[in-house]
């Protein structure tokens, strides 16, 4: 893991729109920050504001006038806040690679999935090597037989399989850092372990960096390094892993650990906490 920062959000605020002259402050004075090769949670509750920060980081936020995004992201030393279209583009094309909730909102139903993992290639690969490197990203997101599973139709997968299709076009990026919004809410607990053993592997073996948005402490208690906790569109409390586990600080963070149904020392195998404390 390196010293250096790699994405800086410096009192990141969000304004949404509610009707049509009603807005609501969604974010207020969010500061964090991702190093190169780190992984870091944002946990919290729904509607704590840990989704709209991260599709504000990553660019994703409606375009239009009264959606107000203050503040500062920096991407190395790239200012994305007020940058135009084609520098956005440039980030999310090969720098970030995202991994969202909802894989079949994401990929294509017309195209084969190796298909589209294979577009998600750098460029300048030979037919045959992009061929080959798409059934390794696919086989590294944790898919067996990749070169059959690549002639397959999303609607031919299971929701896991599918969700492992947008980790395999996020890493195929050679992207340096992965942004992961809920990545395994819809699915079953046996293939949310499947789905983040995938993706704790992967992101392990590339070295990339990893920006993970949950409401489970018990996800990141196996895949991260450093945790946010948000409550109300606020950072409540910030530390690493073992802080937030041992010392927690902030009365919201000690309600999401009551939550955490059961914990072991096995990284992965730890996913089975869900929150449900749902303060108003």
């Amino acid at each position: 893991m390196s010293d250096e920062p790699l994405l800086t959000v410096t009192g990141l605020s969000v304004s949404l729109p509610t009707g049509r002259t009603t807005s609501v402050q969604a974010v207020r004075d969010v500061n964090l920050t991702v190093r190169a090769g780190e992984r870091v949670g944002i946990v919290g509750e729904s509607g704590s504001g840990k989704s709209v920060s991260v599709r504000a980081i990553a660019g994703l936020l409606p375009q239009s006038p009264r959606v107000r995004v203050g503040g500062s992201i920096r991407f190395r030393d790239v200012e994305m806040v007020g940058a135009p279209s084609r520098t956005w583009d440039g980030i999310r094309s090969k720098r970030v690679g995202m991994v969202f909730q909802d894989p079949s909102s994401f990929l294509n139903p017309t195209m084969r999935v190796g298909r589209q993992v294979r577009e998600a290639l750098q460029r300048g690969r030979s037919d045959d090597h992009s061929w080959a490197a798409t059934h390794r990203f696919m086989e590294l997101a944790g898919l067996d037989g990749a070169a059959e599973l690549a002639r397959r139709f999303p609607f031919e997968l299971s929701g896991g399989m599918r969700q492992r299709i947008l980790i395999a076009i996020a890493l195929a990026k050679a992207p340096e850092l992965v942004i992961a919004d809920e990545p395994t809410t819809a699915l079953d607990a046996t293939v949310q372990r499947r789905v983040l053993r995938s993706l704790d592997t992967s992101v392990s073996e590339l070295q990339t960096a990893l920006l993970l948005i949950t409401h489970d402490l018990g996800v990141v208690a196996g895949l991260c390094d450093r945790v946010y906790v948000m409550y109300r569109g606020e950072i409540v409390e910030e530390g690493t892993t073992e802080q937030i586990f041992d010392d927690p600080r902030h009365d919201y963070t000690r309600d999401l650990l009551r939550c955490v149904r059961s914990l072991s020392d096995d990284g992965p195998e730890l996913y089975t906490g869900t929150y449900g404390g749902g303060r108003s």
